[in-house]
């Protein structure tokens, strides 16, 4: 086990869990990575819903995907000024690819500007 993994012992099943601990753990996480790291939750599940993963005509649901996106650039749009570029450079991109992606899986494609997130990040084109 790495320094950086925290040793848990799950609790017994009649105990209620630590709250007042997950409490602080989560406040020593800096912003930055929760956003980032929500980020990449929200991309990985776009990616699933516009079929991108294995099997992905089985799991290919465009509706999920628009809010997914639509979400995530709500995220990148408002947190970019509070992380450094370092960080929303590439979610910037990661977004743009998503919504790439979702034009060419529609089978008829939004406008400019309509598809999903382009109310925050404006029009997209390739």
């Amino acid at each position: 086990m790495s320094d950086a993994t925290p040793e848990s012992t799950p609790a017994p099943a009649d105990e209620a869990p630590d709250f007042d601990s997950m409490t602080r753990d989560i406040a020593d996480v800096p912003a930055v990575e929760v956003i980032t790291t929500v980020a990449v939750h929200l991309m990985s599940a776009a990616a699933v819903n516009l079929g991108l993963a294995e099997e992905g005509d089985r799991h290919k649901d465009l509706d999920e995907a628009r809010k997914l996106i639509t979400a995530l650039a709500g995220l990148v749009t408002a947190g970019s000024t509070e992380i450094s570029n370092f960080h929303a450079g590439p979610l910037r991109d990661g977004l743009k690819s998503l919504q790439l992606a979702f034009r060419e899986a529609s089978l008829v494609p939004d406008e400019p500007g309509k598809g999903p997130g382009e109310k925050f990040t404006g029009p997209v084109f390739g």
